[in-house]
């Protein structure tokens, strides 16, 4: 049944994918969603929510790996497109984010990963498990986001550079995308959140390994960079509240921030895979 399910909510994702390319990016017409594309949208994400609690949190064995993490990473992306519609408009971005779900969201069925051993089946690993991977997700979501607007900006400069010799380079899907501006507001909230669940993560895995181990979690290389990267991007919010960071500096914080963050996931998996070797 849920393989089935998966089938059905990445076939959904693929076929509003699909529909977005051919009624925005290949007509050229930017346009938000209508009351029904946001319901369709809505649709599988709930069953695609649904899947991922039964999986992460409700089965009896807990199991970790790159399937669930990136599913969930663009579970995440679909749930932050939605949100953020209904505020801004983002039309352009649906084809991409929703192609990219239909790819990974069947994973965990196809990928289910390791089953972890008995003691982190506890709901307080589960959740710093589920706020770890959203963390790095959302992170991830965040430079991809980044890399993206960097290229709209150096092709609007370009566009500047030739202005009338040439046609913009702004044209097929870059020429509908939202305004600049507005992908740098959605950037810092998303960079806003991660921070949060960044630190909530850092909490709970202090958490989880005092209460297993009776005391918290070694300060080695892994634990160094997800510590620096909490402080580049705590830093970087303060530079957009206090002094207004924007543009590159603020590009450049947030891919520094995430190859950081990166370093300290690759080598472990961050503090999950530090327990679990500790224990083996």
């Amino acid at each position: 049944m849920p393989i089935l399910l998966y089938g059905i909510v990445a076939t959904a994702y693929a076929a509003l994918a699909l529909h977005f390319w051919h009624t925005r990016w290949k007509a050229g017409k930017p346009q938000d969603a209508a009351p029904w594309e946001r319901i369709a949208i809505l649709a599988p994400l709930l069953v695609h929510s649904w899947l991922l609690y039964q999986g992460l949190f409700a089965a009896a064995e807990f199991r970790f790996g790159f399937g669930y993490a990136l599913s969930c990473m663009l579970w995440l992306g679909v749930l932050i497109y939605w949100t953020e519609s209904l505020f801004v408009k983002l039309e352009g971005l649906q084809p991409l984010v929703l192609g990219l779900a239909a790819l990974c969201a069947p994973l965990p069925a196809l990928f289910p990963g390791l089953v972890t051993p008995a003691y982190t089946h506890s709901l307080p690993f589960r959740l710093h498990t589920v706020l770890a991977m959203l963390a790095y997700s959302l992170f991830t979501i965040a430079a991809l986001h980044a890399m993206l607007m960097t290229l709209v900006e150096r092709r609007l400069h370009h566009r500047r550079a030739g202005a009338g010799t040439q046609p913009g380079p702004l044209a097929g899907p870059l020429a509908i995308l939202p305004p600049l501006l507005t992908l740098e507001s959605l950037l810092f909230r998303l960079i806003g959140l991660g921070f949060v669940l960044l630190t909530l993560t850092l909490a709970t895995g202090m958490f989880n390994s005092e209460e297993i181990f009776g005391r918290p979690v070694p300060f080695n290389h892994k634990t160094l960079f997800a510590v620096v990267s909490w402080f580049i991007f705590a830093l970087l919010l303060a530079g957009r509240r206090f002094y207004g960071w924007r543009g590159r500096t603020a590009l450049r914080w947030t891919l520094a921030g995430f190859v950081t963050l990166l370093l300290a996931y690759v080598g472990s998996r961050f503090v999950v895979e530090v327990i679990l070797q500790r224990a083996s």
